[in-house]
């Protein structure tokens, strides 16, 4: 990628030779790009029929919206809704580098490091090369339909041809930015949890939308004006809400809201450029002296003072640690964690839920109680050289269920108490919290037998949740477990309806608290012992199903 002038050789003056680097590097960098995107492809038909599977449905969404946008053209409030849009799409910029780091090869300048590189030269070919991608075609059609829907007359017209680019730039540089400031984190084993936990962005955003749309649905489009006057400021939003003020006359507010952006942009180009001067000079992490061992050891000590003494409290420790350090095992508890939460508070925002909602959290933690032995992966052998027994089986289970109650049974428990208190229904609150308890004890049940009876292996690598060929096994595991956790709880539910329909029942329901806190102790006792016998008998079958991937 070095010519004589990058290097410093040749004729001609320092100036000279610096703008000669910059004039060629911008072009060998979009070839770059360009091969990057070509070997890629090159790699195999399932890429290349995903990539243009994608990039055939991605146009064709943006080809959706442009239309939606230009029929907007006349409405009301056409410069409320261009202006959500462009926010949520430079917001979408900002977050995706942070979840997705591997998209792009060029969003690591860590890679040219090396070369002799100076960074303004550097952002502005990587800043071109950006421009190569289905995103940022994508973002293009979203602002020309912006600003098509909201320009009327020709200074506004004249506006737009300076407002899309520029909120496009603003877009690409603020993604840009956001991943070079982050990444030496992004590129580190505590980075890569945030690409796995991108599913939970996904359900809570999807929450959102939904809760959005309902009330848009119910009120307007004229709830979105007070948000959309504050944004209309913002970069890069405030380039489309400059095209709606000159269409309105307002020309100096146009002129202020345009040279917004513009501030915008050389502001996150300045940010950006002085950060590829940091990582171009400073050395990485990974050659400084290391005091995390110490670190580790403190937090061990403190962690086990906590918990029980001998084998049952070291396992607990494990399957606490697994739940703070393992990528996957992180991801899939918090999205249950933040599903379990949402579900019922969204519902009673609506005024549409049912205090039973509140069960809901117990369900979703109780998963994670589904395919134990598979959590552990290849590491599993070193758990199985300590089991010889049903005994030892059975302290090995216990122990990782006590570990999953530690964060369990308060949180179905608050989850229970909010829902309760949003919608004024305390004298439900014991029942509820039976119902939670034991459906949360059958699933414990349930999820330790299944996993003895259908273990499955998952792969440390990629966002894959199952080894090819156990898919069926994942199937059986968890939804037949599910089932069977739903079949267990008929009697707490049957009592719970027979003492809701009777004439004086209502004066009784508070004992299905304590009798649903003692069935869910019971069957899950049951479901160890059960779990324990098969576990010892089938341990071979089980070691070899989990290391598989």
């Amino acid at each position: 990628m070095s010519t004589a002038a990058e290097t410093g050789t040749g004729t001609g003056t320092g100036t000279e030779r610096a703008a000669a680097a910059g004039a060629s590097i911008t072009p060998v960098v979009v070839r770059l790009k360009l091969s990057l995107l070509r070997n890629g492809l090159r790699q195999s038909a399932g890429r290349r029929a995903a990539y243009v599977a994608s990039a055939v449905l991605v146009l064709l969404f943006a080809a959706f919206h442009l239309i939606g946008l230009i029929l907007l053209r006349g409405n009301a409030h056409a410069a409320s809704v261009t202006v959500l849009l462009v926010t949520v799409l430079a917001l979408g910029w900002a977050v995706m580098p942070l979840f997705f780091p591997s998209g792009d090869e060029t969003l690591d300048p860590t890679r040219l490091v090396m070369l002799p590189l100076r960074p303004r030269p550097l952002v502005r070919a990587l800043l071109v090369a950006s421009l190569v991608g289905i995103g940022p075609l994508f973002s293009l059609c979203m602002l020309i339909g912006s600003v098509i829907a909201v320009a009327h007359g020709a200074a506004a017209y004249a506006v737009s041809v300076v407002a899309v680019p520029l909120g496009l730039l603003v877009c690409l540089a603020l993604a840009r930015a956001v991943a070079a400031a982050n990444i030496r984190l992004l590129t580190s084993r505590k980075g890569r949890d945030l690409a796995v936990l991108s599913g939970l962005v996904i359900a809570v955003g999807a929450q959102l939308v939904n809760f959005g749309a309902q009330r848009l649905g119910s009120a307007g489009l004229g709830q979105l004006d007070p948000a959309a006057d504050v944004l209309s400021w913002v970069p890069p939003a405030s380039a489309v809400g400059a095209v709606d003020a000159v269409s309105e006359g307002s020309y100096g507010v146009g002129a202020a809201r345009l040279a917004l952006s513009a501030l915008a942009l050389a502001g996150l180009l300045s940010l950006w450029s002085r950060t590829l001067t940091r990582l171009m000079v400073s050395p990485d992490s990974s050659t400084l002296p290391d005091a995390e061992p110490a670190r580790d050891r403190t937090r061990s000590a403190g962690l086990g003072r906590l918990l029980p003494a001998g084998r049952t409290g070291t396992i607990m420790e494990r399957s606490l640690r697994y739940v703070w350090r393992d990528p996957k095992t992180k991801a899939a508890w918090v999205t249950s964690l933040a599903i379990g939460l949402l579900v019922p508070v969204f519902n009673a925002l609506q005024g549409t839920g049912s205090i039973y909602f509140a069960c809901f959290a117990a369900g979703m933690l109780g998963i994670q109680m589904y395919n134990q032995f598979g959590q552990d992966t290849s590491a599993f052998w070193m758990v199985a050289m300590t089991i010889s027994s049903p005994r030892d089986a059975y302290v090995e289970l216990r122990g990782r269920t006590l570990a999953m109650l530690v964060i369990t049974l308060p949180y179905a428990a608050l989850v229970t108490v909010l829902t309760t208190a949003m919608l004024g229904n305390w004298p439900a609150l014991p029942e509820v919290l039976g119902l939670s308890f034991a459906l949360l004890g059958a699933m414990l049940a349930t999820g330790a037998w299944s996993s003895a009876r259908f273990p499955y292996s998952i792969p440390q690598q990629g966002y894959k949740n199952v080894a090819p060929g156990q898919a069926g096994l994942a199937w059986l595991s968890i939804f037949g477990g599910m089932v069977a956790a739903a079949l267990l709880c008929v009697p707490v539910i049957a009592l719970t309806t027979w003492l809701n329909v009777t004439a004086n029942g209502d004066d009784w329901t508070w004992l299905l608290l304590p009798l649903g806190t003692a069935y869910g102790t019971g069957i899950t006792l049951l479901g160890l012992r059960l779990a324990a016998s098969r576990t010892a008998t089938r341990l071979p079958e089980i070691l070899s199903a989990v290391s598989k991937g």
